[in-house]
């Protein structure tokens, strides 16, 4: 194994490989950070830091594990069955990660449309049902967010390990990107957190980016390619407009509290 190793570190193909390949673990972990997030927003403040945690742990031994079986990895791309259905820009000859793919999109949909729902849903919930078992419903919380977490980590690392694979064949490059990935993914784990929780627009926002993600993993699983350059484009377009949008609510709170201030003492000298 470290005979392996010793010529990638004097190679600068490898460190090309390397830098290129820790750029789009951490772009395309954006999205699962993302899922992460909002999920663990939901829960108890307590509770919040140790689930992203351990979702993102998870996402690495996922990942590393993946890795460690790249052969059957790379089988996952065999079509399993096929509808006979042929298109252009589609097809439905179905692999295992094309299946996995389509079930990931699905969820993500469905999760996302859920959370949208219940942002918009103005109806108050029963503080009785809330308050009944309160202890026990935390725990179960916690345990289906991680459960929901292991799930999207499984689709979101299938498809990292294969954008890896066709970038590079060296195992120990793919390693070391993954490993400096999730680290990235930790240290900015609880400040995007934390800046969604504060930011009920930016929820929302995010909540339309995994609708986006869904589709397109559901899309990608049907065949139709989606260069992912474009969504995230779209994504930064998206972003920006409402960094703008927070830029000039903030402005004009300021503006009105500036206004308030200079009225105030006016009114107590009459």
């Amino acid at each position: 194994m470290l005979d392996s190793i010793t010529p990638l570190l004097t190679d600068p193909a490898a460190w090309a490989a390397l830098v290129t390949l820790v750029v789009m673990e951490v772009v395309l972990g954006i999205d699962n950070l993302i899922f992460i997030s909002i999920l663990s927003n939901k829960l108890p403040p307590e509770h919040r830091q140790r689930t992203r945690r351990i979702g993102i742990a998870l996402a690495l031994i996922m990942r590393l594990g993946l890795l460690a079986t790249i052969g059957w990895i790379v089988g996952l791309t065999a079509p399993v069955f096929d509808l006979g259905i042929h298109g252009e820009s589609f097809d439905t000859a179905f692999s295992w990660r094309d299946l996995i793919l389509i079930a990931g999109g699905l969820f993500l949909v469905w999760k996302a449309t859920k959370e949208i729902h219940h942002a918009v849903d103005t109806t108050p919930a029963d503080d009785h049902l809330l308050e009944k078992n309160k202890k026990d419903a935390v725990i179960n919380n916690v345990g289906s967010a991680i459960i929901q977490i292991i799930m999207l980590d499984l689709v979101f690392s299938i498809d990292s390990i294969l954008t890896a694979v066709g970038m590079t064949d060296h195992v120990p490059i793919m390693m070391v990107a993954v490993v400096i990935a999730v680290i990235a993914m930790l240290v900015a784990s609880d400040p995007l957190a934390n800046f969604i929780d504060k930011n009920p627009t930016v929820v929302m926002l995010a909540l339309g980016f995994l609708l986006m993600i869904g589709a397109v993993l559901i899309a990608d699983g049907f065949g139709v390619h989606v260069p992912k350059g474009y969504i995230y484009a779209a994504m930064a377009f998206s972003a920006l407009v409402e960094g703008l949008n927070m830029m000039s609510r903030n402005a004009k709170v300021k503006k009105e509290a500036s206004e308030a201030s200079i009225v105030s003492p006016q009114i107590n000298e009459d």
